[in-house]
């Protein structure tokens, strides 16, 4: 920069910084004051509060600044617990109104704030936390989707068939469970460069990772894992004596419940093995680079080979009207399901996720089936259009799919619809939901639902860094 620029610019530019509390005070004096009380937060950063005032001050609708002011931070105010024990950081992080961390939702939670943690070493010490803890809860049961802080406490589902243990609270097999603890350890250790997480004991989770997909091919036997659940909810047991629907074993993994905790009608959930191939290889050059682990790493990279052929073999299907989609569920024997479910992973959240590209012609083909209504789940109301899935039914729009809808679009258009739609929908409350009603957002589940909020905030920003002129 020249002198004379210098001049010019620097007194503005630290003007702005000085201004920049003032405005973002100002923009929430517009509306309601929903975000929990200082004194009561969990846990504070002064990274996410400075990235809260530069957007709140930078963007023209007040509306979505006040809302991305309270949703950005969510996870921190009300979800975390953070300390240190023998001298390692431990956080345990709940997923809001269910007193329980899921390892697919603690992942999910704190990934936004990685880009952050080089400016706050506090925050870096949380999300290590996060992996510390879950390293242990795979070690744990690598079947179970959701754990307790207290390691000894006995779960309200302990009358169900499978086999629990102290400290779990749910024992859902879901493939995407493990390759969330991948997902965040790979994008910890790329934002921070920081090994200590990944110590013998984390070493010793992905090998436990790699025997559980590698069991659940089914190529020798059902496996351990069983569930049955006394319920007269379909979607809370398994079919087949709790094994779940058969799948011919082709080299896809056995899901036998959906990020959304439901069961899967064929056992072969596709997101999730996309997911697998994704989490494996990074597991893979984690192992090459902290451990020197050749031969386990080797294993990984073989084993998301085996799993990509297997998906480009079985999980693409012909529909009738779009040519070549991905399934949502198969089993191997030519049968299949086509729709989508707002949860994460779902085929829109594929580019999200590093799985295809987002230029991929049978991810946009399974893109436009899933935002139709070739998709039965797909919600066309008064109050807005969105994905929903079976959790809660039809007629009801997950905010975390339109969130989804917008991360993984390339069309401004179609971004600010997203936005708007989002807007307009939070019935007054500031926060994200897990489902409104696509007519009545008044009529929605899950008033506290951190990680919906906290990806909404991941979304809003991504936005702001990308495309301001959206937020105007």
């Amino acid at each position: 920069m020249k002198r004379r620029e210098f001049i010019c610019k620097t007194p503005l530019a630290a003007s702005l910084l000085i201004l920049a509390p003032l405005l973002a005070r100002s923009v929430a004096s517009e509306f309601p004051v929903v975000r929990i009380p200082e004194a009561k937060r969990k846990f504070k950063s002064a990274a996410v509060e400075r990235t809260i005032e530069r957007v709140q001050s930078s963007i023209g609708n007040k509306e979505l600044a006040w809302m991305f002011g309270n949703c950005f931070p969510n996870t921190l105010d009300t979800t975390v617990d953070f300390e240190i024990i023998n001298g390692r950081p431990d956080t345990y992080v709940i997923t809001g109104d269910i007193d329980a961390m899921w390892l697919r939702d603690s992942s999910a939670q704190v990934w936004p704030y990685l880009p952050l943690i080089q400016q706050d070493e506090t925050l870096r010490q949380l999300i290590a936390g996060v992996i510390n803890r879950q390293t242990r809860c795979v070690l744990k049961d690598p079947y179970a989707n959701a754990f307790y802080k207290d390691e000894n406490k006995v779960s309200q589902w302990k009358s169900d068939f499978t086999e629990m243990k102290p400290g779990v609270h749910e024992r859902k097999w879901e493939v995407d469970s493990l390759c969330y603890t991948l997902r965040l350890a790979f994008g910890y250790w790329q934002a921070s460069k920081d090994t200590a997480p990944f110590d013998d004991a984390w070493r010793e989770a992905v090998l436990k990772i790699v025997q559980t997909f590698r069991e659940q091919q089914r190529k020798d036997g059902k496996g351990s894992y069983h569930f049955l659940r006394r319920t007269d909810s379909q979607k809370d047991t398994l079919a087949g004596r709790g094994y779940g629907n058969p799948g011919k074993p082709v080299g896809l993994i056995f899901s036998m419940f959906r990020p959304s905790d439901d069961a899967t009608v064929f056992p072969y959930l596709v997101p999730a093995n996309f997911f697998s191939v994704v989490s494996l290889r990074q597991a893979a050059e984690m192992l090459e680079q902290i451990h020197r682990d050749v031969v386990l790493a080797n294993q990984c990279r073989a084993l998301a080979g085996e799993v990509e052929q297997a998906l480009k073999k079985y999980a693409v299907v012909h529909h009738a009207h779009l040519g070549q989609v991905y399934a949502y569920e198969v089993d191997g024997y030519g049968n299949h399901y086509c729709i989508d479910d707002g949860n994460i992973p779902s085929l829109l959240s594929l580019p999200y996720l590093g799985a295809v590209k987002s230029g991929d012609p049978i991810y946009l083909n399974t893109r436009r089936l899933v935002l139709s209504d070739s998709n039965p789940y797909y919600c066309q109301g008064q109050a807005a259009n969105g994905p929903g899935g079976p959790h809660v039914g039809k007629d009801m729009i997950w905010p975390l799919g339109l969130i989804m809808q917008g991360l993984t679009s390339t069309n401004d258009k179609e971004i600010h619809s997203c936005l708007t739609a989002l807007q307009t929908t939070h019935a007054g409350t500031g926060f994200m939901h897990e489902a409104f009603n696509k007519d009545d957002p008044t009529q929605f589940t899950r008033s506290w639902f951190a990680w919906a909020n906290t990806i909404f905030g991941e979304f809003v920003l991504k936005t702001f860094e990308q495309n301001p002129s959206l937020l105007s």
